[in-house]
């Protein structure tokens, strides 16, 4: 055996006594949601075509648009770099970033061939292609959810029982390491995240099924412009005689044109004769609006996934900031599949009531590096955050005296501004102060007697006439 088989033997060996196997039941009297086969898919197989709008687009074929493929990329990339961070919340009721031996290592690393971004970028792809992303969870002899893998929509069906208890019927996947047929299993160990529940609240609709239309239109217009221009962009066109000619030398003329000034031959010196007139009848792009067609559809996909027109390559609206731009795009395609995503992590994980998961929004911002440290300026200069706080956020270290939350001495609590009772505080007393003088004891008032002694006494003394 070769090395490599000895080391998949291994870890299979190591993976059966570690992680049990995932619970399949065998439940009677479940009900499909669709009893096609094939419910999710937007282009079922019978009837022939799109089951609303009467057009064969398979999800594949619709993906080669450019402003879908646009817009399912640019969002789930978006999200992929989003880093799912645990948060834990303290005796004050604050959420802190926190590491668990039980939860941290399937969100760093959730399957054997995925890492933590490509993990996001593909459950959001399922959900915007298919409207579903079913992850399948795999646990150890704990219970506690070791790996996480996400399924093929197309291979998942929603299945329920006459007492409403809810399994997935799961076909093969060997990348997931389903190797039966067919199997059941419960909700419970099934990560179902859904969009737009249209029809049924456990079955989600892509917004493929609002963009197949416009995305068909604009891939018909361009397979036509793209065998306009291989044909050497020469119009099709009719062979005028000016007069009447048999069925025979029709047939002669025609044949004769397409094998030599057809396809390949496009383009070559036709030489005719009897007043034979090639006049071109394809419509030019500029009478059909071509470009004009290829923009209202891109506008419509856009529209349906919720897209701004300058995300996927429309102009830049003047008068607006990037950074409002960005908030428009976040809050409209991004935010809500980001909550869906922390709900059903917390959800799927069984994370007690005081951790969550939480994606770190602080990633869509790492490449506007001024609005970003505007951002932190104003929270450090507003009291909200410490400067070393700020410094975390931008990777630097922390300094001495930067734990203190500083603030400007003109300001004043708010329950003396309401009640206007503003005391500025007293400045401290100088260390260095000199010690105040003594006070000189007072005169003594002397009664007239007492004067007159004391005349007496100093005249006497000076040898003079006492006054």
């Amino acid at each position: 055996m070769s090395t490599f088989g000895a080391y998949l033997r291994e870890q299979q060996v190591l993976q059966a006594a570690q992680v049990k196997a995932v619970p399949t039941v065998q439940p009677r009297g479940l009900v499909s949601l669709n009893t096609s086969g094939a419910w999710i898919d937007i282009t079922p197989a019978q009837p022939p075509g799109y089951f609303q709008l009467d057009i064969n687009a398979r999800p594949e074929t619709v993906m080669s648009h450019p402003a879908v493929f646009s817009c399912v990329t640019v969002i789930s990339n978006d999200i992929g770099k989003l880093r799912t961070r645990l948060m834990k919340v303290d005796a004050d009721g604050i959420w802190k970033e926190a590491q668990s031996a039980a939860y941290s290592p399937v969100l760093r690393r959730p399957n054997n061939y995925q890492n933590h971004i490509q993990f996001r970028q593909w459950w959001i792809i399922s959900k915007l292609v298919w409207g579903n992303a079913y992850i399948l969870k795999v646990r150890d002899g704990r219970g506690v959810v070791v790996g996480m893998y996400i399924l093929d929509p197309g291979l998942v069906m929603p299945m329920i029982a006459p007492d409403g208890t809810i399994f997935y019927q799961l076909a093969q996947d060997n990348l997931s390491g389903l190797q039966l047929p067919s199997v059941f299993v419960p909700a419970s160990e099934i990560i179902h995240d859904r969009m737009n529940c249209l029809f049924h609240p456990l079955v989600g609709v892509s917004p493929l099924f609002s963009a197949a239309l416009p995305a068909s239109s604009g891939l018909e217009i361009l397979k036509d412009s793209q065998r306009f221009f291989k044909q050497g962009a020469k119009p099709s066109g009719i062979l005028a005689a000016p007069g009447a000619i048999g069925a025979d030398t029709a047939k002669e003329l025609k044949e004769y044109w397409n094998a030599n000034f057809t396809g390949a031959n496009s383009g070559r010196v036709a030489v005719v004769g009897d007043g034979l007139k090639y006049e071109p009848i394809r419509m030019t792009s500029v009478d059909s609006q071509t470009k004009e067609q290829l923009g209202l559809s891109a506008d419509m996909v856009a529209q349906v996934f919720h897209v701004p027109g300058f995300k996927v390559g429309g102009p830049i609206p003047a008068g607006q900031k990037v950074g409002d731009l960005n908030q428009i795009y976040f809050s409209d395609a991004l935010q809500s599949l980001i909550e869906e995503m922390e709900a059903s992590l917390d959800d799927g994980l069984s994370l007690p009531a005081e951790y969550r998961t939480e994606l770190d929004l602080g990633n869509l911002l790492r490449m506007d590096p001024a609005t970003q440290a505007d951002v932190t300026v104003k929270l450090v200069g507003g009291g909200v955050m410490t400067p070393n706080e700020g410094r975390a956020d931008h990777n630097l270290p922390p300094l001495v005296g930067g734990d203190t939350v500083y603030m400007q001495q003109q300001d004043f609590p708010l329950d003396q501004v309401r009640l206007n009772k503003i005391e500025p505080p007293a400045p401290p007393p100088s260390p260095q102060a000199p010690p105040a003088p003594a006070p000189e004891p007072e005169e003594e008032d002397l009664s007239e007697e007492e004067r007159r002694a004391f005349a007496d006494y100093i005249a006497k003394e000076l040898e003079c006439e006492p006054t």
